[in-house]
């Protein structure tokens, strides 16, 4: 488990609040279906788990999810291993960023199918909480109360305890079913960025927001990192491709300051992605610019 100190922190590194980093891959995971001859599918150590974020608080023991994955059950299972609790799924809550595949079709495995829960707090934006309440099967969670939808509201903090507070971001990216947006996730001495979809920095810039601003009030950024570079995906056109290439974030960060870039952590990173894999060009051109790519099981204290 990699750790993140907190600087000059007097009181318990164990009860400090933290985020564990559940997951890294794009919606479709790693390997993505159909991919037959991925390495993933006989060796773990080349899979990776789609996109999430664990939050924990030692001290109230309280546990929440930012995003609710198709891996769901094995993610929960890390969580399980890293803070363990008797209650099942023992969830104060789940903050859903989006409806996309990656994003909330976990909550399948809350209904009576599965685990069974009840009560489970989903946090979600006006949008996103009506697809649930009125599309099956997201409705049925509802109505049978396993879940209990919780609307958010943009830039409106939430309180989750006295060192803990969740603020959504509204970012730009596609809205066929819901709103998107990211969460500045802040506990008593750190605060985290978490980012993991965004059509483009320059289409924040647009709607009155500059990525900038907001590394500049975190310590830690999860940002988009699904493409690398255009030409990833042979045969492909990707110039219109909803999300800022890797390489296009550091040319934007470049002028940033040393702790600044040092904040940076990709995520969401798509199959095809060679920054996915420690010793590859992409990976030590990421390292080399003074960035980072978010590994699974990662901690950082807040």
């Amino acid at each position: 488990m990699l750790f993140s100190a907190v600087p000059g922190l007097a009181q318990d590194p164990s009860e400090v609040p933290y985020l564990v980093v559940l997951g890294i891959a794009q919606d479709g995971g790693v390997p993505q279906t159909g991919d037959v001859a991925h390495p993933g599918w006989t060796d773990p150590g080349r899979r990776r788990l789609v996109v999430s974020l664990g939050l924990v608080d030692p001290t109230s023991g309280e546990r929440w999810l930012f995003e609710a994955t198709p891996d769901l059950p094995e993610q929960l299972y890390r969580l399980d291993t890293l803070a363990p609790t008797d209650a099942r799924p023992g969830l104060a809550g789940i903050f859903l960023t989006h409806a996309h595949l990656g994003h909330y079709t976990g909550l399948m495995f809350l209904g009576h199918e599965s685990l069974g829960a009840q009560g489970v707090p989903v946090y979600a934006m006006p949008r996103m909480a009506d697809y649930l309440r009125t599309n099956g099967p997201w409705s049925q969670l509802v109505r049978y109360e396993n879940i209990v939808l919780r609307e958010l509201a943009d830039h409106a903090p939430v309180r989750l305890n006295e060192r803990l507070t969740v603020t959504p971001l509204r970012v730009p990216h596609r809205q066929e079913f819901s709103e998107v947006v990211g969460f500045r996730i802040e506990g008593p001495n750190r605060a985290v960025l978490f980012i993991p979809d965004i059509d483009s920095w320059d289409e924040w810039d647009a709607e009155g927001t500059r990525i900038e601003d907001e590394l500049a009030r975190v310590d830690v950024a999860y940002l988009d990192a699904t493409f690398y570079a255009d030409g990833e995906i042979p045969g492909r056109d990707m110039s219109g491709f909803p999300h800022p290439f890797i390489m296009h974030s550091m040319a934007r960060f470049a002028a940033l300051p040393e702790a600044e870039r040092a904040k940076v952590r990709f995520i969401h990173l798509n199959h095809t992605n060679p920054a996915l894999w420690p010793g590859t060009e992409a990976r030590r051109t990421i390292t080399a610019s003074g960035f980072r790519v978010a590994e699974e099981s990662e901690v950082v204290g807040l």
